[in-house]
């Protein structure tokens, strides 16, 4: 089979490698059939994630066809239309019964970090049962659900839950990329007074204002402005949705006393945390890896039409023009890009 494979920073290649097979009892092997790129692919080029190892296959998404099930999968059969979670998640263990599947004893996000991922013409999932979802009878486009392996649910639980929005609420989104849009998406379930995007890059402040944000900003006027807009107190809520020093300190100089910063971006460095400011402001500071314990309610709430993620896509590849993708998914602002789904075949 042909893959997206990973040889270290700032070097990948679509190259040939023998197809998975099944290991486990529980493991299930997926034809893909849509996949897409990751922010979080682009820290893994960038050396963000120093253990994922090279050689091997990137991407932690994707929607596809059941080709082997192990012995111990009882939910799905061969020619199952199914859903990947991003996590893998073995469903027994002491962090699994609090819903905490990200720290999985057997799983957590494994899936393009610590073994082959869906970058792929075929994947191996272990623990098939828990870690797959089956697509609804009567589903004819899958597009939208590749949002549901990890943006959606990440967005939501990581930015959305974390950050306790509240009906009321003024909501600071820092990044509107694919995370921050969809933290922009899920945020409205909860009737927010105001929801203000920053960003640097006028056309995601745009694409953000036709999602349901009431205002948009650039990082330089942001703190000015929202001072302006509030009298002087901050959001009640900031999401941090880029992974870099400046993002995750603009949300500790934009919160409120009495606030939540979510903390969702994929951080390679340090940031400052400026206690001396906000050790008597009684503000909360959550972060979290997206467990993926939503994703049957957003299937059902996009099933219903309330939740429209086809509008995150903005491009669209056979899977074998996965380089191009990547090109093109980097250079998201003089691109215009938000997320690609890549076909297969």
């Amino acid at each position: 089979m042909n893959a997206l494979v990973y040889h270290g920073p700032g070097r990948r290649s679509w190259e040939q490698k023998p197809a998975p097979t099944l290991q486990q009892p529980t493991d299930a092997i997926i034809q893909i059939t849509r996949t897409t790129i990751c922010g979080t692919d682009l820290h893994i080029l960038k050396g963000d994630v120093p253990e994922v190892p090279a050689g091997l296959t990137l991407g932690h998404e994707g929607v596809g066809v059941v080709t082997a099930a192990g012995s111990g999968v009882a939910r799905f059969k061969v020619g199952d239309r199914v859903l990947i979670s991003c996590i893998t998640s073995c469903g027994k263990c002491d962090a699994c019964k609090r819903g905490m599947y990200s720290h999985c004893a057997d799983g957590g996000w494994v899936l393009g970090h610590l073994i082959d991922g869906t970058q792929a013409e075929y994947v191996r999932i272990p623990h098939a049962d828990t870690s797959l979802h089956p697509i609804p009878a009567g589903t004819d486009d899958e597009e939208p659900l590749v949002m549901l392996s990890d943006i959606l649910p990440t967005g939501f639980e990581c930015g959305v839950l974390n950050g306790e929005v509240k009906p009321g609420d003024t909501v600071a989104i820092v990044g509107a990329g694919p995370i921050g849009l969809s933290a922009l998406l899920t945020a409205q379930f909860y009737s927010p007074a105001t929801i203000i995007m920053i960003d640097p890059d006028p056309n995601r402040l745009e694409v953000a204002a036709t999602f349901g944000a009431n205002h948009g900003f650039t990082p330089g006027e942001a703190a000015a402005r929202i001072r302006a807009l509030t009298g002087g107190r901050g959001v009640d809520v900031a999401i941090e949705a880029v992974g870099i020093p400046a993002t995750f300190e603009l949300c500790t100089d934009l919160v409120a006393a009495g606030g939540h910063i979510a903390n969702i971006g994929v951080h390679g460095r340090s940031a400052t945390l400026h206690l001396e400011k906000l050790w008597a402001h009684n503000v909360t500071i959550r972060t979290r890896l997206v467990d993926t314990v939503t994703t049957p309610m957003l299937l059902k709430t996009v099933g219903s039409g309330k939740l429209r993620p086809r509008q995150l896509i903005t491009h669209r590849f056979p899977l074998h023009d996965i380089m191009h993708a990547y090109d093109v998914f980097a250079n998201a602002a003089r691109e215009k890009a938000l997320k690609v789904i890549l076909t297969n075949p």
